[in-house]
């Protein structure tokens, strides 16, 4: 089987599963494990480099307006890999190729592969695409395996948290304009024992103003913005904190977003272990390298 997978999420799962040696082509972002970053990359951003958080949005608003697309998809590519199953999504324009584009490319090229479209929007459903994959790459004991050792994960996480208070928390995707996380991240904020007070379970990420910020009242609020890792993330916070958006007396902290919360793969549950140990670091110990605290107070 030869596999395309056009989102760095699917193809972690894909490497975790066993699935890698099937993967010929992947994505300019497609990363983890580093393995990944030796196939072919078939998909590439048409953004320029170097772009400020508020440039990039501004950019992409342009394009999408303009109906252009953010990402160029490698036709030629497509057609020398010999593609078998090609693995995207139907979620968001502006993360990765759109399922559309893929069918028109393969149509266009008459290529007879097999689209797999992988849309969770809640941390179950994450879970759940880890059987799918399986299941299209015939390793559905692996993909069993995975499941299960990230859910008895949680548990852990739900045991050690239990009957704790539940500090009130800010997940911000975005700076430049501010936009709450959505999607799966309140799950994750759920699960580690936080009550999430900006976005919504299972709803698309949305941009908000910093008086939504303030009526929220977080005590915790976590920086984790598309697209960059943990020292970006801090940058970002630290340019934050001095705009007033913070609530007084509010922890404001800085994760690494693209490797543990904005990417619908396993490593998601590590960021659950991460969100727990700065709620309640007294049940759950801190990993070196998770987060950083920006300003204001830990969590006792």
């Amino acid at each position: 089987m030869r596999i395309v997978s056009l989102l760095p999420s699917t193809t972690e799962i894909l490497f975790a599963i066993g699935a890698g040696e099937d993967v010929v082509g992947v994505t300019f972002e497609c990363d983890h494990p580093a393995e990944a970053r030796t196939r072919r990359i078939v998909s590439t951003s048409t953004l320029p480099e170097g772009l400020s958080p508020g440039e990039i949005d501004v950019a992409v608003k342009e394009r999408l307006a303009a109906g252009e697309d953010l990402y160029r998809l490698d036709e030629g590519a497509l057609r020398d890999l010999d593609v078998d199953v090609v693995v995207t999504q139907d979620l968001c324009a502006v993360c990765a190729v759109d399922v559309s584009e893929v069918d028109d490319a393969l149509a266009h090229l008459g290529c007879q592969a097999e689209v797999v479209t992988i849309d969770p929007m809640r941390l179950d459903e994450v879970l759940d695409s880890i059987g799918v994959l399986g299941g299209v790459t015939g390793r559905d004991g692996a993909a069993g395996d995975l499941a299960a050792g990230l859910r008895s994960r949680l548990d852990a996480v739900g045991r050690a948290v239990a009957g704790r208070r539940r500090p009130r928390v800010a997940v911000l995707e975005w700076t430049e304009p501010l936009f709450c996380a959505g999607h799966w991240v309140p799950d994750l904020v759920e699960a580690a024992g936080g009550e999430s007070v900006l976005g919504a379970a299972g709803q698309r990420s949305h941009q908000v103003e910093a008086a939504d910020v303030a009526r929220a009242d977080p005590e915790v609020v976590v920086v984790a913005p598309c697209g960059y890792r943990l020292e970006g993330a801090v940058e970002l916070a630290r340019a934050l904190g001095g705009t007033g958006v913070v609530p007084p007396g509010a922890a404001l902290w800085a994760v690494d977003a693209d490797a543990e919360f904005v990417r619908p793969g396993p490593r998601l549950v590590d960021g659950v272990e991460a969100l727990a140990a700065i709620f309640h670091p007294g049940a759950v110990p801190p990993r070196p390298g998770a987060a950083v605290l920006v300003s204001g107070p830990g969590r006792a």
